[in-house]
């Protein structure tokens, strides 16, 4: 069978990958795109809300509590700490389930194509830390303990921007976008499970690796009866939510259990895609389309108190270092990592693109929602003042934020359009771009 990859020069930065790997990445971000919007308008109806003579309301209906503390799991939350706690952990399972396919049957199987999206990241989430201590460091009560709200990438608001300027990004471009924002997620639970985790119940996080266990090896067996797997995989989150660990990373380790290949010699439902592949495509639209959407509509309704209230609130270093860390922090991390690895590796970058349209994704980076908003929670807590503040920075970065990126990528989008054209062309119509094909 012939190899479809076009052979280029081995040190090239976002050349093409295997044109598998580029439907799978361009299907991915087209469900993005819908969670984004809904994303979207979770959010607005949540600021507008808490903004309206009935914010009252909204506060009741976010910490109404349910569930009950039987058997010592301490399940009596309030419905802004199920968000919390339980639906994002749906989400960061898609994560968990993204990014090992990623690693064992996407393009970046191949360390040196997995280099440049990783080091990326590093770098996105080092420079934005470091520039919110420098706005913090003196601010003195604890300030600095949110330096990683800045951090994280939202890429579900991240793709829909895109889909809103109708930008023709490059597949290469959009495929580091992708996997930038993923390897930021895990490496954001990686802080959360580190760096804000104060009291461990190390029995119950013992226990929690009971059902981890049985879970893994069902999957591994390629059992897929949701009346198995649904109740081990709440036990072993209910577990670790006890255990003082966040919730969310239950999700992330339940998803690295799901093997990604599929059997070799089994038949039946085995023959066709892997159990990986199979779970993503159930959950994935139910973490897009509610889990997600429902978190920011708990987390993001915050009093803003008018035009002088916001002021007053981005006068508060830490708003100020959530702004400039996502806005400059993230850009210029992302950006000079990226330029630094193609220095020392005398890589250059792809013919279609100019570093320009690099920037424009590391400006388009900077759009830090979900994930930040939880790591606010976390670090000041939920309600405290701080908190709001939190939300103010973070929803003022990420709109600055997605704002520049817009404007830099419209400005490119004739040259990208000519890029996706020659990409799109298959003129022996047997459904893969001719520039996949040759050698």
């Amino acid at each position: 069978m012939p190899d479809n990859r076009i052979h280029r020069n081995a040190r090239t930065l976002f050349d093409r990958g295997s044109w598998a790997e580029t439907a799978r990445i361009t299907q991915i971000l087209r469900r993005e795109t819908v969670g984004g919007a809904l994303l979207l308008t979770a959010t607005v109806l949540a600021l507008v809300w808490a903004n309206s003579p009935w914010s009252a309301s909204y506060d009741a209906l976010g910490e109404y509590t349910l569930g009950s503390d039987r058997l010592g799991l301490h399940l009596d939350l309030s419905l802004a700490t199920w968000a919390a706690d339980g639906l994002l952990a749906i989400f960061f399972f898609v994560v968990g389930l993204e990014l090992k396919r990623e690693f064992v049957a996407g393009d970046l199987r191949d360390p040196r194509r997995a280099a440049l999206p990783i080091a990326a990241a590093i770098g996105g989430m080092v420079v934005p830390a470091l520039v919110f201590v420098a706005f913090t460091w003196n601010a003195g009560d604890g300030a600095v303990r949110g330096w990683a709200i800045p951090t994280a990438t939202d890429i579900a608001f991240a793709v829909a921007v895109l889909a809103v300027i109708s930008t023709h990004l490059p597949a290469a471009l959009r495929t580091f976008l992708l996997t930038l924002a993923v390897v930021d997620d895990l490496l954001a639970v990686t802080v959360i499970a580190v760096f804000y985790t104060e009291d461990i119940n190390f029995g119950a996080l013992g226990l929690a690796l009971v059902p981890i266990g049985l879970f893994a090896v069902c999957v591994q067996r390629r059992l897929r009866a949701w009346w198995i797997l649904l109740p081990l995989a709440f036990l072993a989150w209910a577990l670790v939510h006890e255990s003082g660990v966040h919730a969310t990373v239950a999700g992330v380790l339940l998803g690295f259990t799901v093997p990604v290949l599929r059997s070799a010699s089994a038949g039946g439902p085995d023959a066709g895609p892997g159990l990986a592949e199979h779970f993503e495509h159930r959950i994935r639209p139910l973490s897009a389309g509610f889990a997600v959407p429902v978190f920011a509509f708990f987390a993001a309704g915050v009093t803003v108190g008018g035009v002088q209230g916001l002021t007053s609130a981005l006068q508060d270093p830490i708003a100020m270092g959530i702004v400039a860390g996502l806005v400059v922090g993230k850009a210029v991390g992302i950006f000079a990592t990226t330029a630094l690895l193609a220095t020392i590796t005398k890589a250059t970058l792809d013919a279609a693109l100019r570093w320009i349209d690099v920037f424009g994704i590391a400006l388009l980076a900077g759009i830090g929602f979900t994930v930040s908003l939880l790591i606010g929670d976390l670090a000041y807590g939920l309600g405290s003042e701080r908190d709001e503040h939190v939300k103010i920075g973070v929803i003022t970065g990420s709109v600055v934020s997605a704002m520049l990126a817009a404007i830099l990528l419209s400005l490119r989008n004739r040259h990208y359009r000519d890029v996706c054209a020659e990409e799109a062309r298959d003129d022996d119509h047997d459904g893969m771009p001719d520039v996949y094909q040759r050698h």
